[in-house]
Parts: structure tokens; C-alpha cells; sequence
């Protein structure tokens, strides 16, 4: 089946990290207005799309728009501009590769650089670099001249790279981690806005979870929205790769559909009508033990005021964290089609409190 895919890119290809998450977040927000009842912003950042805005329950549908990326910490006068890491890098990854850096005065390009092969020691060849052995270069010959073209210490950047489509469905492209969820939960309000549930749902494109230690963006969501129940939606290990242990893992492939994770933040009522859903409505699905934490918005969301039953469906994903993290595009829908049909199960006397 194919599937209209153009918000998506657009949604991949906006620049958006942790902590300064605006442009993407706008586009979210431009496409959710074309169906939602309600659509608006908070002080955090997050996103709103709201649909039966007076039905009962409430669910709240998360989905962070940040993705992990660089702030400059230093401007030598040379011209070159060092950097710290926004979210988790493999610094591996980071070499020579392209930056869009986010100034004031509009996007400036740069090359991350380090020292040629040919001038390390053979020691220093054996040593994976770091990144505050790395530093960017646009191009100029003077601290004052990069100040000129409007970059300064704490601009934040992202890695040039665009989406791409591969073989079969699947497509590549920074940011998967975590657009995809935004792009999920979204695509859920689309689907249950021909046809409204007896709840209200609310789509949130959250912001900071790549650096939300103390809930991200999720937390302050939560809390406002006061969910009877919520859905994280994030991008898990795709375990079809070569030197992944599966033990650890699981098995999950591209195209297996939804990881339906169950423990931790994952309450187990709702995995379980989560299953039940999966399984009446002929959606493939995968099963993750989170015995500990999850490390996604789930862990934001569950222990807000009173405590919210929250439910964590993932996206199989290679290569997670790099520049080119890889999805199949049917695990997309398939996670959509699941939650669309999860929330017209609910009613106002749904309750998925232990007994």
C-alpha cells in the first residue's frame, strides 16, 4: 500500500533540536490545523492537536519533535567553532560531516572538521575521536568574521542531512528519532477526525525528551492535560542488522509493525488492551521488556499528578541516533491504525486501574 508521505518530509527535513524545536514544531502544527478542532502551543514548546475536545476520556497521544544535535561553546579567533552535544552522538558519526548552524540572521552551513589521518600518530588512528576534539568550520578566517555573519556561542545546529527513500517502503533521514512519533500521533487525530470517538484526543509533539532528564517537555503536557490515559510514541532498536544481540533486544524487524513495550512506565492494562486491539484488527506487532526504565516520554508521563495508565508503542529503527536512521514507512500506519482503534474502544467507564 502506498501512503502519502510529503508532511513527512517535511516534518524530517525541518530543523529542530532539543531545545529549540520551533521550526519543526511549526510544521506540525500548520498540517494539524487542516483537520484538528483545536490546535495550540505552551510555554514549553509543546504542540497541541486536539480532536472531540469535550469527550470523555482524556488521551494524550505523545510524540517528541526534537531531535538530538550541536551547540557551539567557543568561537577561537581563528574562526572556528567548537561544540557540545545536544542528545546522545556517536562522535564517530560526527566526522565530516555537514551542519546546518541555526543563527540569528538565518542558516549557515559548516563542515566538522579534525585532524587529517595523515598527520595522527598510528596510536592516535586506534582511538575513536570525541567530540570536543571536533570543531566546525564555515569558511572563515576570523572569530569577528563568523560574528559577522551572525553565528555566536550557544547557537544550536543540526547535521545537513535530508530524508531519503530506499528500496521498498523504507526511507532514511536524520531526525526518525523521534518525527516519526510526532508524525504518528498526528496522523491519529487525522483518522479519528472523520469520525470523532466518544473521547477526546490530544496529539502533542513534545519537546526536550532527547535531554528530558526530569520529563522533557512530556511532564508539563501531562500535567496540564490531566490524561485518564496516554500513548508514547517512540523509535525503538531494529534488531535485523548484523552483531545485534537479541537476546538483550528482542526481535524486531523493519515492517513487523509496532513494538508494544510492557513494564516500567508501560502500564500492563494498557499494554494488554493494546494486544487485544493488535489482534482483532489483524496488526502485526512486536513485544519489548522494559524492566527498567523506558527512556522515552512514558517515563515523563506515568507518574504525573496522580499517575496516568501510559501505553509506549515504538517504531523499529536502524541506526538510531546517526544521520541516516532507517524505517519502514507501514510500520507508520500500522502504529496509527492501532492507537485510531485502541481510542474508539475507550469509554467513560473504561478503567485500568490493578485488581
Amino acid at each position: 500500500m502506498s501512503h502519502d508521505i510529503s508532511f513527512l518530509e517535511r516534518l524530517l527535513d525541518a530543523p529542530g533540536p532539543s531545545g529549540f524545536e520551533v521550526r519543526a514544531a511549526r510544521v506540525w502544527r500548520e498540517e494539524a490545523q487542516t483537520f484538528a478542532n483545536d490546535v495550540h502551543t505552551d510555554v514549553t514548546g509543546n504542540s497541541f492537536a486536539v480532536v472531540n475536545p469535550s469527550g470523555t476520556p482524556r488521551v494524550m497521544l505523545a510524540g517528541h519533535i526534537d531531535e538530538i544535535g550541536l551547540q557551539i561553546t567557543h568561537i577561537d579567533d581563528d574562526g572556528f567553532l567548537y561544540i557540545a552535544e545536544i542528545g546522545g552522538w556517536d562522535p564517530q558519526v560526527l566526522v565530516g560531516q555537514r551542519v546546518t548552524i541555526l543563527s540569528k540572521s538565518g542558516d549557515v552551513t559548516g563542515v566538522i572538521g579534525k585532524k587529517a589521518i595523515h598527520l595522527m600518530t598510528p596510536e592516535d588512528r586506534k582511538k575513536a575521536p570525541e567530540t570536543k576534539a571536533l570543531w566546525v568550520d564555515v569558511g572563515a578566517s576570523s572569530g569577528d568574521q563568523v560574528r559577522e555573519m551572525g553565528v555566536r556561542v550557544a547557537d544550536p545546529m543540526v547535521v545537513c542531512q535530508g530524508m531519503v527513500r530506499l528500496a521498498g517502503d523504507r526511507i532514511a533521514s536524520r531526525a526518525i528519532d523521534d518525527r516519526v512519533g510526532a508524525f504518528v500521533v498526528l496522523e491519529v487525530i487525522r483518522v479519528l477526525s472523520d469520525d470523532p470517538p466518544v473521547a477526546c484526543a490530544t496529539a502533542v509533539a513534545t519537546v526536550q525528551e532527547e535531554i528530558g532528564f526530569a520529563g522533557g517537555g512530556a511532564r508539563a503536557g501531562a500535567y496540564v492535560l490531566e490524561p485518564d490515559v496516554a500513548i508514547a510514541v517512540d523509535v525503538t532498536f531494529s534488531t535485523d542488522v548484523p552483531d545485534v544481540d537479541k537476546k538483550e533486544l528482542g526481535e524486531h524487524q523493519l515492517g513487523g509493525g509496532p513494538v508494544l513495550s510492557r513494564g516500567s512506565a508501560a502500564h500492563d492494562n494498557v499494554f494488554q488492551m493494546l494486544t487485544d486491539v493488535a489482534e482483532a484488527e489483524g496488526i502485526p506487532y512486536t513485544i519489548q521488556a522494559s524492566p527498567k526504565a523506558t527512556r522515552t516520554d512514558a517515563d515523563g508521563i506515568f507518574l504525573t499528578r496522580g499517575g496516568v495508565p501510559t501505553g509506549l508503542i515504538s517504531i523499529p529503527n536502524r541506526y538510531m541516533h546517526s544521520p541516516n536512521e532507517i524505517i519502514s514507512i507501514e510500520d507508520l500506519f500500522h502504529s496509527a491504525r492501532l492507537i485510531a482503534a485502541f481510542i474508539r474502544r475507550l469509554t467513560p467507564e473504561t478503567d485500568f486501574t490493578p485488581r
